[in-house]
């Protein structure tokens, strides 16, 4: 029997549904005439947070800050170096072929780029059906096609839109099948991988609306991974910020927002407009260049650019992440 689009996953305990644990993933950099490894680029450094079930995390960060290598280390899209992802009570990163496929039910993944994430060669309802083929969700094919008629209903599309092909439909649309998609098996979490940062913005807020709505509907989690601060602030439950590789503050978005601790925190919202044009906001700028992920700053990844670095530890010593107030979480020798 096809398992109900609407569900109900009651928590039985207070634990996390997602617990990641020094996450860590260095890609090798090869040169010379062997190919030998002549580095690592360091693009996971050692990220470690907890998700709640129906909670929001949103992950920012400037382009290449491992924000989506993170997120694929999640569903083993990309085996991590090292760490930890515990799933619902599971160690997702000890899981063999055939648990990691079972685990897929759970765990699904909207893409960035919904032009590339699309086989063009399939039909929107074979690319739909083919998570409810794999895992043998239905018995019929008349239950196969209602289940993708209702799939497709319940992302804003219509039935009749199941036989044509992908490059037929507008970015948005596109991107409401790749929903659909992450929808076929009933999944608890979702990884949302810019999935509206190539949309135009009026679509955005379509999109951002339809998946807040899906939340609602079926007690989704989500981690929500995007570079506009202002399009996660009105996601999110809570807010992690990113810089080369780690986890520089994480709070709550209304705490974030309004009081932030980290200084690459600061530089990032004083850079977000204001729509108001009687209101200004201080800028801080960063100076110098983004450093290599191949060859990272010692200690404090951000005191090469930071305004405030004076301490001797920012350029020695690794600051931890540490609690400073109810739920606000920041690293940095500084404002810890």
């Amino acid at each position: 029997m096809t398992e109900p689009l609407q569900h109900d996953r009651a928590v039985a305990s207070t634990e996390p549904l997602l617990k990641v644990r020094d996450l860590v993933k260095y890609f090798p950099v090869r040169g010379g005439l062997f190919k030998r490894e002549v580095g690592k680029v360091h693009a996971v450094d050692g990220v470690s947070f907890d998700l709640n079930a129906g909670e929001t995390l949103g992950v920012v960060g400037e382009s290449g800050c491992g924000k989506s290598t993170m997120g694929r280390c999640i569903l083993r899209l990309i085996e991590p170096t090292s760490g930890q992802v515990w799933f619902d009570g599971r160690n997702v990163t000890t899981l063999d072929r055939s648990a990691l496929r079972a685990l897929a039910r759970e765990i699904q993944i909207i893409f960035q780029d919904p032009y590339a994430s699309l086989n063009p060669r399939m039909t929107v309802g074979a690319i739909v059906g083919e998570a409810l083929t794999i895992h043998q969700l239905t018995r019929t094919p008349a239950e196969y096609q209602d289940r993708i008629v209702e799939l497709l209903e319940t992302v804003g599309l219509n039935a009749d839109q199941m036989r044509r092909y992908p490059h037929e439909f507008s970015g948005g649309q596109r991107q409401r099948i790749g929903i659909a998609r992450a929808l076929a098996v009933s999944p608890r979490l979702i990884v949302c991988d810019e999935a509206v940062s190539a949309l135009d913005v009026s679509i955005q807020a379509q999109v951002i609306n339809l998946l807040e709505d899906l939340q609602s509907r079926f007690n989704l989690t989500y981690v929500f991974i995007a570079h506009d601060l202002s399009v996660v602030e009105h996601t999110s439950d809570r807010v992690a910020v990113m810089y080369l590789g780690r986890i520089v503050e994480l709070a709550r978005a209304s705490d974030l927002y309004t009081s932030p601790r980290h200084p690459y925190t600061e530089a990032l919202l004083s850079a977000v407009p204001i729509p108001d044009p009687r209101l200004k906001r201080k800028r801080i700028p960063l100076l110098g260049d983004v450093p290599s992920p191949i060859h990272p700053p010692r200690g404090c990844h951000f005191h090469t650019r930071c305004p405030i670095a004076q301490h001797p530890l920012c350029s020695t010593e690794k600051p931890e992440l540490k609690q400073t107030a109810d739920g606000h979480w920041v690293a940095c020798h500084l404002r810890g």
